[in-house]
């Protein structure tokens, strides 16, 4: 099959790699039918994270092709969406919400989902079918829920949105722009995205944000405070995953107010006391996407929702080092890549 391997930083590559196989009786094998480039792709391509010769790739929707035997509630032809941590779904950690710290969990980036095939293990806890055979116009929407939507949903969920609140959102991402229009479904009263690109901002208004706050740093909490009777946003959903957006989140969010953190986080720290007197509740991480995906389907399957317009480029698999390039240089924000 052909897949992505990232061989250094701004190396990436698409060549000939072995077909998966069932190794494990929990395991099963897919054929993608689409996949994508991931914002946290670009922390190895830019070289703040180590890579060597690394298959790449996480967000996948696909086929159901074998399976284990061990495998119960999935059979061939099924197709499926999953999440980027494989899981149980019966452990103590995932039946408290929190598929992605299963103790059996295993990273689906391992093997690498750019590609024609994967192997999914722990199937049963991980993969979740639709309704049916989607049609082709849903696939980009039901690939959002295996990781951005998924991500900006535990976001906001982690940042307490609920109907009557102001939601703050630091990042104008893939994974920002689904948190808005998570904010919107759990019932938000005024969403403000934190953004300073035109296309950003129309794709954040059309998903439910009331205002846009282009300042950064001081200037760009004032303006939220200033939004906000002085006081901040009850919610605010951190996507970036640095120093400034932490900062920016914490910072914006009002006494007794909570942050939802998602951004994979690169040299941040907190300083403890600021903290302690500023009354903020902050959770997050990696999110546990597996949590949400059956709620999130039937959302995109009653196209309620269209996460998938987050995908304004769309490459053929071999293409990929093209749509890694694209998304460094901002001039996409997600790539599609069809396979």
């Amino acid at each position: 099959m052909r897949g992505v391997i990232m061989y250094a930083p701004g190396d990436v590559r698409v060549e000939d790699r072995p077909d998966p196989i069932i190794v494990e009786p929990t395991d099963a094998v897919i054929r993608l039918a689409a996949t994508c480039i991931c914002g946290s792709d670009l922390w190895p391509y830019r070289g703040a994270e180590p890579v060597d010769h690394t298959p790449m790739g996480h967000e996948y929707v696909g086929v159901v092709t074998e399976i284990g035997a061990a495998v119960a509630t999935l059979k061939v032809g099924d197709f499926v969406v999953g999440s980027f941590f494989t899981s149980d779904n019966t452990c103590e950690i995932c039946r408290a919400g929190y598929p992605s710290h299963c103790v059996r969990r295993t990273p689906i980036g391992r093997e690498g989902t750019q590609a024609e095939f994967a192997r999914i293990p722990n199937a049963d806890g991980t993969l979740v079918a639709t309704p049916g055979q989607p049609d082709a116009d849903l696939i980009p929407s039901l690939l959002a829920a295996s990781d951005v939507l998924g991500t900006g949903w535990f976001a906001a969920v982690a940042a307490q949105v609920g109907p009557g609140k102001t939601v703050a959102v630091v990042g104008d991402g893939a994974v920002g722009l689904c948190g808005i229009l998570a904010a919107k479904q759990l019932g938000a009263e005024r969403i403000i995205a934190m953004s300073r690109h035109a296309d950003r901002q129309a794709l954040a208004r059309r998903f439910g944000a009331t205002d846009i706050v282009e300042e950064r740093g001081q200037d760009g909490i004032a303006r939220v405070k200033e939004l906000t009777g002085g006081l901040g946003a009850h919610s605010v959903i951190e996507a970036v995953g640095t120093q400034d957006a932490m900062d920016q989140a914490i910072r914006s969010t009002r006494a007794g107010g909570h942050v939802g953190f998602v951004g994979v986080s690169h040299d941040v720290s907190i300083d403890g006391k600021g903290l302690f007197f500023s009354g903020v509740h902050l959770h997050g991480g990696p999110a546990p996407v597996r949590r949400f995906l059956p709620e999130l389907i039937q959302l995109i399957w009653d196209r309620e929702i269209d996460p998938g317009v987050v995908f304004d480029l769309t490459l053929p698999l071999e293409d990929a080092a093209e749509g890694y390039r694209a998304m460094d240089e901002r001039r996409a924000t997600k790539v599609l890549l069809t396979v």
